[in-house]
């Protein structure tokens, strides 16, 4: 299979994400929208690679399809938006086969996504933040 970057991948991808009643529903919070302006986006983005890492990148990852919180950091919300959240949602919505341990490149990926979807959820477009 190759490898399509998550900036090639992430507008096509948000068009069917939008279509998911389930994916569609996920929005941040105001604790969520705080803790992103106290922190910024690079602390973010660690913390992502940090969860990626530890609870998907696994070939057998521990209590797969229930290791993602559904609240509690924008990061855990950003992974229900964007089908990040367990192997089985990475195979279905983003063909990274599940049985393999992550590579660098598809962990990259997958932060790039949820940084994608957490920045159109926190921008007005021109890169202004939205007050909440």
């Amino acid at each position: 299979m190759e490898f399509v970057s998550a900036k090639q991948r992430w507008p096509s991808l948000k068009i069917r994400l939008a279509r998911s009643s389930f994916r569609s529903r996920f929005r941040l919070d105001p604790k969520e929208f705080a803790y992103l302006a106290d922190k910024g986006d690079e602390i973010i983005r660690r913390h992502g690679e940090d969860f990626i890492r530890n609870r998907l990148a696994p070939a057998s990852p521990k209590n797969d399809g229930r290791q993602t919180p559904m609240r509690g950091h924008p990061v855990f919300t950003a992974q229900h938006a964007t089908a990040t959240c367990c192997r089985s949602c990475l195979a279905k919505w983003h063909g990274i086969p599940k049985g393999a341990p992550l590579t660098d490149a598809e962990i990259n990926y997958i932060v790039e996504i949820i940084m994608a979807w957490i920045g159109e959820q926190t921008t007005d477009g021109q890169g202004t933040l939205i007050p909440q």
